[in-house]
């Protein structure tokens, strides 16, 4: 049997090896701490690279800032951190609180831990992400990620601090490191962030003027400058503002890359009665509708320039420096076939016949303008809250038409997953719910938000809700059932209106945590059950889902097999047991069962002789299946 890692992914180990696939000369291995551990020949690699390479003080375009390197270092630092569920605060697929059976995931807590236990699991799985960060306006907390120092000097830190404990402070334009910090904390998310999307996904990113330049550089590099898509501007007031100083801003960003540009199909919108009013067949074509289109072009070409008589006689040249845009022999084909219109008199400039049937595209282009008659305003979206919560209780929510309009453009699938790692009021989960049901899909949201508490004096906090995630969370619960309300008989059979909620905290481990290759002889007894005392099996449960990257939406179910009590996930895919005294019959049934994986307690086998039987009986009735131990 072999022992789960129980930490999340060493980006530094994973990067060695994605090198390692391109030169795999480069990869060598050093003596370090009394181990052998892999690395990078940098003379090898740079002898790889030699014709690109910049060395020195050589000049060379870069974006950078204090701490740069030591964002980098945060992106890649594994932790030990897990993810607890939280049933009573869940809600099922169809409404029912406290039931765990949905396929949306609602985690708490710091946003950076929680994408580093999610990169094994959603490698390349997430479609969609979108992402309203503090916008760093002077007034925003934003965490201040610091791995080099120890728990007691972290609290020792001015600042406030979330539920579990991580700092935030207040990023002030009189701090001298005001973009820095903003920085510090949005690059190492992003990085992390774009491993997770699909090979044909997308990410959007509201931001204001505060940021918007450095955030786009910080996209720039992280996706590729390549994968630019554009940078949509909301209108998101409907008023000026006469105290303005200067000019009254109405608008924000909306950033938009893709994580492969030429994987990506954009998703377009649906037609509207104004673009189909113009198209008319004032010659009654019996091939329907049609839109006059400018026969000319100014790209000059001699083959294009030449005279055409129209039905009345009159002789029609190109207009001053332009020449037609077809050949004259395509012109005489087209206007045989009647695809040449010259006016209801016959003597006007020609124009092509552009139908409504023949459109290359199904819908229309979307343009980079998101007019709030069309998505929505702040407002809004302050209204949307209001109506299913008590009056003020979040400040500036998106509408749920701007995420709906997202979304389209996204182009989902029938199941796709996105995600949202700064969810606040919850408005992409309640859009994407709103949207399964619009476009009859099944698409599942994984939303983060940071235990941020609210003020005492503020409307939240006198309303009962002690955190933001609190205020997420009741508004999906009432926004879901207001959904499926809504619907009514045409509501789906599998609208899921629910999510499971999941709680960063530390390990399930002991505090000391001890990599396998650390076991020494003198330990081994110390570590009979290295399980925390208040742990329960579930929270076990979800730790080894992680480690194993299984989906933390897959349906659970509790059986009883030989007496214990066993976890089966995925339908047979993983068999769990965490119970203490397990002898042979148990083992044996398990492995009857043939499970992908098969994953015990260490210390829950009854002696030494099961523990010695395990191996043996596996090898018997499933050879196959992945025997680990925690």
């Amino acid at each position: 049997m072999d022992k789960l890692k129980m930490h999340s992914l060493d980006g530094v180990e994973r990067n060695i090896e994605q090198i390692g696939r391109l030169f795999p000369n480069a990869v060598t291995e050093v003596m370090r701490d009394g181990r052998v551990e892999h690395a990078i020949d940098f003379d090898v690699l740079r002898q790889e690279l030699s014709d690109s390479i910049v060395e020195g003080r050589e000049e060379r375009y870069q974006f950078t800032w204090p701490d740069k390197k030591e964002a980098v270092l945060a992106t890649n630092a594994p932790i030990t951190a897990t993810l607890r569920p939280i049933p009573e605060d869940s809600v099922g697929k169809d409404g029912t609180h406290g039931g765990f059976d949905s396929e949306n995931l609602y985690i708490e807590g710091d946003n950076l831990k929680v994408l580093k236990l999610l990169q094994e699991t959603y490698l390349g799985k997430v479609k969609m992400i979108y992402i309203d960060p503090p916008y760093n306006t002077g007034n925003d907390f934003v965490y201040e990620d610091d791995f080099s120092r120890n728990t007691a000097d972290y609290m020792k830190g001015s600042g406030q601090y979330d539920e579990v404990g991580n700092r935030m402070v207040t990023n002030t334009e009189n701090n001298g490191r005001f973009h820095t910090d903003w920085l510090n904390m949005i690059y190492p998310r992003l990085r992390l962030a774009k491993d997770l999307l699909s090979d044909d996904g997308v990410v959007f990113i509201s931001i204001d003027d505060n940021e918007q330049e450095n955030l786009k550089k910080c996209c720039d590099e992280i996706f590729g400058a390549k994968n630019f898509i554009a940078q949509l501007i909301w209108e998101r007031a409907y008023a000026p503002k006469n105290d303005a100083r200067f000019i009254s801003n109405s608008h924000d960003y909306v950033l938009m890359f893709a994580r492969n540009i030429n994987n990506f199909i954009i998703g377009r919108l649906p037609r509207t009665a104004e673009a189909n009013a113009r198209y008319q067949n004032p010659d009654n074509d019996p091939r329907g509708v049609w839109k006059p289109s400018d026969l000319s072009v100014k790209t000059y070409n001699a083959a294009c320039d030449y005279l055409i008589t129209a039905p009345s006689g009159r002789i029609i040249e190109p207009p001053a420096g332009r020449c037609w845009s077809l050949s004259k022999k395509a012109f005489l084909e087209r206007l045989q076939d009647n695809r040449i219109y010259f006016g209801a008199d016959g003597n006007s400039v020609p124009c092509m016949k552009r139908f409504l049937t023949e459109l290359k595209f199904d819908g229309m282009a979307p343009t980079s303008l998101l007019f709030y008659k069309d998505v929505g305003h702040s407002q809004e979206g302050a209204k949307e809250v209001t109506a299913l919560m008590e009056a003020g209780v979040f400040d500036g929510p998106k509408p749920v038409r701007l995420l709906m309009r997202l979304l389209t453009l996204a182009n989902l699938s029938k199941d796709s997953i996105v995600l949202d790692f700064f969810s606040g009021s919850g408005t992409t989960a309640h859009a994407l719910m709103r949207y399964n049901v619009e476009r009859e899909k099944r698409c599942r949201f994984i939303v983060v938000q940071a235990l941020e508490a609210t003020e005492e004096a503020g409307i939240a906090y006198k309303a009962g809700y002690r955190n933001i995630c609190e205020i997420g969370k009741e508004r999906i619960r009432r926004a879901g059932k207001k959904i499926k309300e809504e619907a009514g008989l045409a509501v789906p059979a599998d609208l899921d209106i629910g999510f499971r909620c999941l709680r960063l905290d530390e390990s399930n481990m002991d505090d000391v945590y001890y990599a396998p290759e650390e076991l020494r002889q003198e330990t081994l007894f110390s570590l009979v059950d290295n399980v925390k005392p208040d742990r329960s099996p579930e929270d076990l449960l979800f730790q080894v889902m992680l480690d194993l990257g299984i989906f933390l939406s897959s349906p659970i179910e509790r059986k009883e097999i030989s007496g214990k009590k066993v976890f089966d996930v995925a339908d047979g895919f993983l068999l769990a047991c965490f119970d203490r005294d397990i002898r042979d019959e148990t083992v044996k049934a398990i492995a009857k069962r043939k499970p992908y994986y098969a994953v015990f307690r260490d210390s829950g086998m009854a002696n030494d002789s099961v523990a010695a039987n395990f191996d043996q009986i596996f090898e018997t009735y499933s050879p196959d299946t992945v025997r680990k131990v925690l």
